[in-house]
């Protein structure tokens, strides 16, 4: 049978992850293979590791990445953390607080919960009330989650954490890079993230870094394989994954290059180009490039007439929910976006699911073209499905915030420049400056 070459559909992807990569991430992505214990290779695992020091913003030794999603980085933390038995606190205030829930409970931990209405955050007092009455060995957070769009702050729970003999692990796949995060000074010491969001990525790597005390309380489980025993014996209770045992990948990854894995050669050129992309522009640079075009993007919503969800006090920076307005087809709209511009944007889960959709400016979306393009298919779409919207709304309150924002600042400097998205910006740009005429 004779098959052709790929080729996706143009698309914008303006979801809440994943996105569209940055063509430098997919030009890395094709560079020519190394064999895994090539100098050049592990020079570029070390560089890496380096770079996202810098991302991360710490000097943990122990930063690496694990080849997976996101998801993977997780479990990797938790399986390596957790013993059975051990406590474990996660505050849920979305989905993926489920998801550390679900992860915890099988390593056998014995897990407390604290919940809050979808769209809220927490107070840190009230998480240290339940860290007081719980004492758990972990405490474990999202801190962007992208199902409600809700970032919790993160900056006093390390010192609530240690106060009271936890460890903090945060999960920051869908906030880092987009969202300050201080890994060093808010005393974290675990945390997670993914390509696909602000890194301008795609799936398929999970950056981590790991504090002194977390490599600690892993380096007293470590075990290594017998066929590639080194002469130490091993310690404590084996972490029950093997390929998430990051006691043995820490090995691979330090100055013994004890084998683990192979390592996924392409998502390591893809991880470095998303971290080498953020140090170019500055992380404090990325961070500002996500508040402005997220904020343009919300003025625009609420030019249109739209309703933003949750505290919009302690929403992320990158991706926000839109209650959907009465008496449209959710689930159609969506899809005229796509199949009539090419852009993608996002329904939700649980409580939230037909009751919101999710608009991501992240990554190397995060610019004035993909902002103002989604909301002027936006207004079409909804003006063809009976709402009845400002016309000229949308984009006409985004460029405002733009201006206000002060000159030079609505380019989106930094990692993207005026080229706008390859493949999806062609067409679908063509067919919404000739709707919005």
């Amino acid at each position: 049978m004779r098959t052709s070459q790929i080729a996706p559909p143009p698309r914008l992807l303006m979801g809440p992850g994943p996105i569209s990569a940055d063509p430098r991430v997919l030009r890395a992505m094709s560079a020519s293979l190394l064999g895994q214990f090539d100098p050049a290779m592990t020079a570029l695992m070390t560089e890496t590791q380096g770079l996202y020091r810098e991302v991360f913003r710490t000097r943990n030794e122990a930063t690496l990445l694990i080849d997976g999603t996101s998801r993977a980085g997780i479990e990797a933390v938790l399986v390596s953390l957790l013993e059975p038995g051990d406590k474990v606190l996660v505050p849920i205030f979305g989905r993926f607080g489920h998801l550390l829930v679900e992860i915890a409970e099988r390593c056998g931990a014995e897990v407390h919960t604290l919940e809050t209405e979808w769209g809220q955050v927490f107070p840190a007092s009230a998480i240290e009330d339940a860290v007081r009455t719980v004492r758990p060995k972990l405490l474990a957070v999202v801190q962007g989650d992208t199902s409600t769009t809700m970032n919790q702050p993160l900056e006093e729970l390390g010192a609530i954490a240690a106060k009271h003999g936890a460890l903090l692990y945060t999960d920051a796949t869908a906030s880092l890079g987009g969202n300050d995060l201080y890994v060093d000074e808010w005393r974290i010491d675990a945390a997670t993230a993914g390509l696909q969001k602000c890194l301008a990525g795609p799936s398929g790597s999970s950056p981590l870094t790991l504090s002194d005390r977390a490599v600690e309380v892993i380096g007293a489980r470590r075990h290594v394989e017998a066929g590639i025993a080194d002469g130490t014996a091993g310690r404590g209770t084996r972490i029950r994954s093997n390929y998430f045992d990051l006691a043995m990948i820490l090995d691979y990854w330090g100055e013994q290059r004890l084998n683990h894995h192979t390592e996924a050669t392409s998502m390591l050129y893809a991880a470095r180009e998303c971290a080498s992309l953020l140090v170019e522009e500055g992380m404090d640079a990325a961070v500002a490039r996500h508040r402005l075009h997220g904020a343009a993007m919300a003025a625009g919503i609420e030019g249109l007439g739209l309703t933003l969800f949750g505290d919009q006090t302690h929403r992320m920076h990158n991706v926000l929910a839109v209650t959907i307005p009465d008496g449209i087809d959710a689930d159609a709209a969506r899809a005229a976006m796509l199949d009539d511009f090419g852009i993608e944007i996002g329904t939700s889960f649980g409580p939230l699911h037909g009751k919101v959709w999710r608009i991501g400016t992240m990554g190397y979306n995060a610019r004035r073209d993909a902002v103002l393009l989604t909301l002027a298919a936006l207004e079409q779409v909804l003006r063809a499905g009976g709402v009845d919207v400002v016309t000229g709304g949308g984009v006409g309150a985004a460029r405002e915030h733009y201006e206000g924002a002060g000159e030079g600042a609505s380019d989106g400097a930094g990692q993207v420049g005026a080229a706008g998205q390859e493949g999806a910006a062609d067409g679908a740009a063509a067919a919404v400056a000739g709707a919005a005429r």
